[in-house]
């Protein structure tokens, strides 16, 4: 029997559109979105994390490492084999304390744990309605602070997958605040230095009784 491209998992509809798991996209080379750093929306942004940090979808592991090299406790997550196994070589090369493991966003009560503050970069874009809803279900497992997502948006040399604002705060209700939907830009391998118009959105998870 021939072995399964996704692990096991039902493939993303993006991975059903382009026919590849998410870890194809580290064979040849860098993704189109590694473009050898932090995002710098990231970056900037960085002084408003808190806590132990959970990065979904954290790729070769950049936005991760630069926040491990803040002195946060960061855990990064993704289902791209590939691009764990450079996060982790790069992790060791700068001598910094991350942790990356296999985890399907998708399923993050998997995980067991809960983080102060989440980042998603790159990654809410590439869902269809559908799996928004339940990545932001998921979500409600482990995130007991500030999820901030970084996402394509709509406009003049956009990025694929382009997210209107009222779709990026659709999937929030009830348990969950919208703070601020900040203008912002990321960078890609296709793209030049201004990178392609992008949200940069703060979201609290309510308090709960728990």
């Amino acid at each position: 029997m021939p072995e399964d491209p996704f692990g096991g998992r039902n493939p993303t509809s993006h991975e059903r559109r382009t026919g590849r798991p998410w870890d194809a996209s580290y064979h040849e080379g860098p993704a189109p979105w590694d473009f050898g750093g932090p995002q710098p929306a990231v970056a900037n942004a960085a002084g408003r994390f808190t806590g132990r940090v959970l990065d979904a979808g954290c790729g070769s592991g950049e936005n991760a490492l630069h926040l491990a090299s803040l002195g946060f406790s960061v855990l990064g997550v993704d289902v791209a084999e590939t691009a764990l196994a450079t996060a982790r070589r790069k992790a060791g090369e700068r001598g910094l304390d991350a942790e990356f493991v296999t985890a399907d966003a998708l399923h993050l009560e998997r995980l067991g744990k809960r983080f102060d503050t989440v980042l998603d970069c790159g990654l809410f874009h590439a869902f269809d309605a559908d799996e928004r809803v339940a990545y932001v279900k998921s979500l409600e497992a482990v995130t007991k602070g500030t999820l901030y997502i970084l996402c394509f948006s709509e406009g003049e040399n956009a990025g694929p997958h382009p997210v209107k604002r009222e779709a990026l705060t659709k999937p929030f209700g009830a348990g969950w605040r919208v703070k601020t939907i900040e203008e912002e830009r990321v960078r890609t391998r296709f793209h030049d230095e201004n990178g392609a118009p992008a949200w940069f959105a703060t979201i609290e998870r309510e308090p709960s009784d728990d």
